[in-house]
């Protein structure tokens, strides 16, 4: 599939310079995670693998690049105000160590049912946690309410520039290790990460395929790339708790749609099967959305052979619990 040409990369909100200013901000906050390989995926998959491993990034996730590149990036004013910010975990955490590091006082909107394992995390980076009931109202409406009370900035999970910039350098740093992709395959859920990753890609590898990946039951994303306009999901069911987003942003739809050369889905069994494979194969514990990449690959969900595959393993934060639970049932 070839790139839409509706966007033009003048009016697109974020550009590779953009990345490689986030870059130099991050260096010496962010760990350099490792590029791990596998001689049993390639052989499964008959190419040549290189797993991006953010699980071993600060926080546990990707996410703490996007939060602090765009916390960095406050007046003195704003961080004496404070940030807000909703999400179900991993975005929620990165924010929190974020502003523990740069003294932001931060407070997150977090959905009650979120993996306990990372609401535990996210007051222990000391953020005041307020929970929500999904059924009951939107993370968007409370936040903004919220904001508007304490006169605090609002820093999104992935709708926001400076938090895509910082996405970025994720694919920035693999593909200036491994040297050269045919094909990137990146999780999607509001967009942040597969925006930031293709534009990198695009800049860094102009040959380079990027490939989204998201749930079955969460795939909004991907409807919304084929049909050219905004689709969207209410409080999906599945266990990628990190793609639940309701849709692409106003910021990541036209980046995806401009940058990315296609989308796929992966079901929740598929996922859980990924899951415990890298666990039993690379070793590195990987939460289910961690996952999505992988499993794309892994399932087939990819018709290649012969190529050398980025695939981004997002994070490792996860509820063990939860996990026991999928497995009895």
């Amino acid at each position: 599939m070839t790139h839409p040409s509706e966007f033009s990369t003048a009016t697109l909100p974020v550009a590779y310079g953009d990345i490689e200013a986030a870059s130099a901000r991050l260096l010496g906050q962010t760990n350099q995670t490792p590029i791990l390989t596998s001689r049993t995926v390639n052989d499964r998959t008959g190419n040549q693998v290189f797993f991006k491993c953010e699980n071993f990034q600060r926080t546990g996730s990707f996410k703490f690049r996007g939060a602090f590149n765009a916390l960095a990036k406050l007046s003195p004013n704003q961080r004496q105000r404070g940030v807000l910010t909703y999400s179900s975990g991993n975005h929620a955490q990165a924010v929190a160590l974020a502003g523990k590091l740069l003294d932001i006082p931060t407070t997150i909107v977090m959905p009650h049912d979120a993996p306990i394992v990372k609401q535990d995390a996210t007051r222990g980076y000391g953020a005041e946690v307020i929970l929500y009931d999904r059924a009951e109202t939107t993370r968007e409406s409370l936040a903004k309410q919220i904001a508007q009370d304490r006169d605090a900035t609002v820093i999104p999970p992935y709708d926001h520039a400076d938090v895509i910039a910082g996405q970025g350098t994720t694919a920035k740093e693999v593909i200036e290790s491994v040297e050269s992709l045919d094909m990137l395959l990146v999780c999607c859920g509001g967009g942040g990460l597969l925006s930031g990753c293709a534009i990198a890609a695009n800049a860094l590898a102009p040959g380079c395929r990027v490939i989204g990946v998201e749930p079955e039951k969460a795939d909004d994303a991907t409807r919304s790339f084929y049909s050219k306009t905004l689709q969207s999901v209410h409080n999906p069911e599945t266990i990628a708790d990190g793609a639940r987003t309701p849709c692409l942003g106003r910021l990541t739809f036209p980046l995806v749609l401009h940058y990315v050369h296609d989308m796929v889905t992966v079901s929740d069994e598929a996922l859980l099967r990924t899951m415990f494979f890298l666990w039993e194969r690379l070793k590195i514990v990987v939460e289910p959305t961690g996952a999505l990449a992988a499993a794309a690959l892994l399932e087939g969900m990819v018709a290649v052979s012969n190529a050398r595959i980025g695939v981004i393993v997002t994070g490792g934060n996860v509820d063990l619990r939860q996990t026991l639970e999928c497995l009895n049932g």
